[in-house]
């Protein structure tokens, strides 16, 4: 006997529907999967059989040949398990073929029957989504869709929380194989209620902007690149506190928009990463992998090209302590990402896209011995070894920070200074102030940073006064075409903090101070 159900695999951010054709003829008895199956899917025949057996079904002992339709594409995970074995009992008549056109299913099954809770959930929430606004619209036109409006998902109770983020679709759950096969016999009700998280909104930073002492310019560049969505690196010796103000950083950010907010989540949640289940991940994540990361964990990419730390902070930081320290590999992997805000990381088995709408916040030491330019440290570098030691960072990558500044080390009297300061609370209600303008500008949530050159060019308009000035810093300098445009956005940033429909001066002065590097020619 034939029948068929429609399950769900993903592919990074995206799933795909996949129907689940189950034939039961006689032969000698066998279990075979096709479809281009990976190696989990495979092993879903075991865990079906004895699902099977221990719900109180008796297994055919036939031939069983599933296939797992379009065949062409690779399916991956566990979440196959459920809709194979409903496959199977409808081919056995223990269920009504007709209701599969209602219903998509995905879960892992344990060897007893009960439905375990998968990663990716999010993702095919929102592709149902987008298939039943179709279907509604009598826009799709395939004709390899095997199913009605009315779409029923079908999950563990561990995800329907998750699912359940998407409110446009009906997403229900039982906790055990049998208890499914009843409610699609019309014996009983589904009646798994969802468990969220009940965790604050929004946590406190684990460093207060208030705990910072001194360091005023620092934290003045630190809000311009919150404001803007830019780029910053911080260039000063060990224990000046570079570190501690790119925690605090995190704590100034505003909290992630509606569309910002389901796209990180359904990111997490592919990844399996998701800490919370039934809300949205409403902080911006950040990043601090370690200076040995190689550049699969930092770009992504391995054998089912899962995202590594740039693309897990999108719409966030990634955070870049000991700069010089990582592979010139892996800094030159994030030239390309970091201009374009998207990666695709292509392999034999594929290509895979993902956003990377990202802040780089990176920390380095101005020499080897970490005390070049100190005024009360003597470093021991010699000429040689500061340019060697800074030229790890290349001149394009150094080129992709919009600011560039230095960090000194504080004195006693700075350490001891009492005075009163903002907390990060109060800074972070001005960022989203001034990131709302942007907003508004843009009509999305785009930020300065991510200005096009045509953006840049309409949006960046500079007075005679200002030309002059860029003209004579730009010619003496020899500042890239890049560096430019990213000199522009960043005084566009300070206008807008500073209320100012156009770029003054000032605005521009202040930009061109948080270029460093470029200011010192041989790194030297």
């Amino acid at each position: 006997m034939f029948a068929s159900v429609c399950g769900m695999s993903v592919e990074g951010l995206s799933a795909h529907l996949v129907r689940v054709e189950v034939d039961i003829c006689s032969g000698l008895p066998a279990f075979d999967i096709v479809g281009l199956p990976a190696v989990a899917v495979k092993e879903a025949k075991d865990r079906v059989r004895s699902a099977l057996k221990n719900s109180g079904f008796q297994f055919p002992l036939q031939r069983i040949t599933v296939n797992l339709a379009p065949a062409d594409l690779r399916k991956e995970g566990s979440s196959l398990d459920l809709p194979i074995a409903v496959g199977i009992l409808a081919a056995m008549g223990e269920i009504d073929p007709a209701f599969a056109a209602s219903y998509v299913f995905a879960g892992e099954l344990s060897l007893e029957g009960i439905l375990r809770p998968i990663p990716g959930i999010l993702t095919m929430a929102v592709s149902l989504r987008q298939l039943k606004t179709e279907l509604s619209e009598q826009v799709n036109t395939r004709q390899d869709l095997f199913i009605n409006e009315n779409i029923v998902f079908v999950i563990p109770p561990g995800n329907l929380a998750e699912a359940r983020l998407v409110p446009e679709l009906h997403s229900e759950s039982t906790v055990t194989l049998i208890e499914l096969v009843k409610i699609l016999r019309g014996e009983q009700q589904f009646n798994v209620v969802p468990v969220s998280d009940l965790s604050s909104e929004y946590d406190k930073p684990i460093v207060d902007w208030a705990d910072i002492r001194g360091q005023t310019q620092a934290k003045r560049a630190l809000e311009i690149a919150a404001t803007g969505g830019h780029n910053l690196l911080m260039v000063g010796p060990p224990g000046s506190g570079k570190t501690l103000l790119a925690r605090a950083f995190a704590g100034i950010l505003p909290p992630l928009t509606t569309e910002e907010s389901l796209e990180v989540t359904q990111l997490y949640s592919s990844a399996g990463l998701l800490q919370t289940q039934g809300r949205l991940v409403t902080q911006r994540p950040f990043r601090s992998p370690h200076h040995t990361a190689t550049v699969t964990s930092m770009i992504g990419g391995g054998q089912k090209l899962r995202p590594g730390e740039l693309v897990l902070a999108n719409h966030g930081v990634l955070f870049l302590d000991e700069l010089p320290e990582f592979s010139r590999e892996v800094l030159e992997a994030l030239r390309q990402p970091l201009e374009d805000r998207k990666i695709t990381i292509t392999r034999l088995r594929g290509s895979m896209e993902y956003p990377t709408r990202v802040s780089v916040i990176a920390a380095m030491n101005p020499c080897h011995c970490g005390y070049f330019g100190d005024l009360g440290r003597v470093c021991t570098c010699t000429p040689l070894q500061i340019n060697n030691y800074r030229s790890k960072i290349s001149g394009p990558l150094l080129d992709r920070f919009d600011l560039q500044i230095e960090v000194p080390r504080l004195s006693y009297a700075e350490l001891k200074e009492e005075r009163k300061v903002e907390n990060s609370e109060q800074v972070r209600e001005r960022v989203v102030a001034n990131r709302q303008k942007q907003w508004r500008r843009f009509k999305s949530s785009k930020t300065n940073a991510e200005m096009t050159g045509r953006e840049t060019k309409e949006v960046c308009i500079l007075d005679s006064a200002g030309e002059s000035l860029l003209k004579q810093v730009f010619d003496k300098n020899l500042y890239s075409a890049r560096a430019y445009d990213r000199i522009l956005r960043v005084a566009r940033t300070i206008a807008d903090m500073a209320g100012s429909e156009v770029i003054k001066v000032e605005h521009l002065a202040e930009s061109l101070q948080y270029r460093a590097l470029d200011r010192q020619a041989n790194f030297g």
